[in-house]
Order: C-alpha cells, then sequence, then structure tokens
C-alpha cells in the first residue's frame, strides 16, 4: 500500500482529521494564498481551481475561499508565504518529503530539522530523496462507490494514468500536466472523490514492519502537528496491523 493513501487511512481511524479541523483549513488556505499569486481567476489559474476544489472537498467556507484569494492577489495583507520542500530520512533509512508554506524559513527549517532529529531521523540536504519521488496527481475515491472495471474505465477515459486498490479507496495518480483535466472529467462524470491533490509520489516502496512503521508514523505526525507543514510523503509500505496509538 502507498505510503501517503495508508498515512491517509490512519490519520481518519484515529480521528486526527475531525480533531484537527482547523489545522485542514489552514492548510487549505494556505494553498489556495500560495496558487492565487499566480491569478485569482481560477478559469486562468488551474493550481487555484485544484486549491479551491481541494478546499470544498473538507468544506471551507466560502468567506475564507475568497479571503485567501484576495490574499494570494495581494488585495489583503497576509499572503506572504513561500512554499519549498524539507527532505530527510526517517527510521530504518526511510525517504522523507516534507512539503512546507511558511513565512519564516529560518524558523521552519530549525522546527523540520528538531523533528527529524527527535524521532530518530535525519535532515538531508536538497535533492537527496527527492529522486526517489515524482510529482503526480492523486485522487482517491471511496472503494465502495465503484467496482475495479468502472473506476478503471472512468478513470482510464478522463485520462488517468493508474488505478491501485488501496485498502478502502481506488488511488487514481495522474501526470501532474494532466491533474485538472482528469479531475474535472471526473467530477463532470459524477464521481465523488474523497480528496485530489499534487502530491510526491514514491518511484519504489519500501516495506517496513509494524514496529518500524510505528515509529515512521510518530515522525510523520510530529511532522504534521507543525503549523508550517502543508503534507508529508514517505516512500514506506506500511503493514495492516500498525498499533493504534
Amino acid at each position: 500500500m502507498s505510503g501517503h493513501s495508508k498515512w491517509a487511512n490512519i490519520q481518519h481511524r484515529k480521528g486526527r482529521q475531525d480533531a484537527k479541523r482547523g489545522k485542514v483549513f489552514t492548510k487549505a488556505a494556505k494553498e489556495i494564498i500560495i496558487a492565487a499569486k499566480n491569478g485569482g481567476d481560477p478559469s486562468g489559474n488551474p493550481r487555484l481551481r485544484a486549491a479551491i476544489a481541494a478546499a470544498k472537498a473538507v468544506n471551507l467556507p466560502k468567506d475564507k475561499i475568497e479571503a485567501a484569494i484576495r490574499k494570494g492577489t495581494g488585495e489583503d495583507a497576509g499572503g506572504d508565504f513561500i512554499e519549498c520542500f524539507y527532505e530527510g530520512y526517517g527510521p530504518g533509512g526511510i525517504a522523507i518529503m516534507v512539503e512546507v508554506a511558511t513565512d519564516n524559513k529560518n524558523r521552519t527549517v530549525a522546527d523540520v530539522r528538531h523533528l527529524f532529529t527527535k524521532h530518530g531521523g535525519t535532515m538531508g540536504e536538497n535533492g537527496s530523496v527527492a529522486w526517489m519521488f515524482d510529482r503526480k496527481g492523486v485522487i482517491t475515491v471511496d472503494k465502495a462507490a465503484f467496482d475495479e472495471e468502472a473506476m478503471m474505465e472512468k478513470a482510464l477515459e478522463a485520462g488517468a494514468d493508474d488505478v491501485i486498490d488501496d485498502d478502502d479507496v481506488w488511488t487514481i495518480q495522474t501526470a501532474m500536466a494532466d491533474f485538472n483535466t482528469v479531475r474535472e472529467a471526473l467530477e463532470a462524470a459524477g464521481v465523488a472523490m474523497q480528496s485530489a491533490e499534487l502530491a510526491m509520489v514514491p518511484q519504489n516502496l519500501v516495506a517496513v514492519d509494524a514496529e518500524l512503521g510505528a515509529k515512521v508514523i510518530r515522525l510523520m505526525e510530529a511532522l504534521d502537528d507543525n503549523d508550517d507543514v502543508q503534507n508529508v510523503f514517505v516512500n514506506a509500505d506500511f503493514p495492516d496491523d500498525l498499533p493504534e496509538d
């Protein structure tokens, strides 16, 4: 199972996403702010269209979406965010990519380095693990909504590259350039998506046992708790018997 999808399932299982809705809203708003820097009209800004769709999927209120767009275009103050990736190795040498949106890179890099060290990892230089990942569109759909044949037909017809059986969801992968086209085609076809985002997808997965997997998850959770962190991606293939806590 892919690390990112398993991570999302673990968050759902632990109730973290519901318990931390404020953080989810903040992440969605930051993505809109950054996307809107390239233009506040969604019709001419594919990344902004995707960011708005993702924000609606987590029920970010319309007024907050509009406020984030104004910040991104500079109409309102508060849009001084820089996006970047930090890289490193977690317990067991698992490769980790940390996507951040920050208004203070010095603070953020110090915080991220501290979390890597505290949880048995090592922060690396730029490019140390990025070569192990590809930037792709990732869309998840509740498996109960479609059988494999129907999901494959809809996704491939829309232009997706692959459909992966990921536990309770179908994970649809697209080329980065095709992401919005596929997402909008699925939306037009009435496919209800659990999530739709650009992600760092590992080229190969590294199997971990329950003990090592739990250590990696603890590092991922600690990183995710940081206010500047948008997403955490790993190349771990987690087992199904991870401990609940």
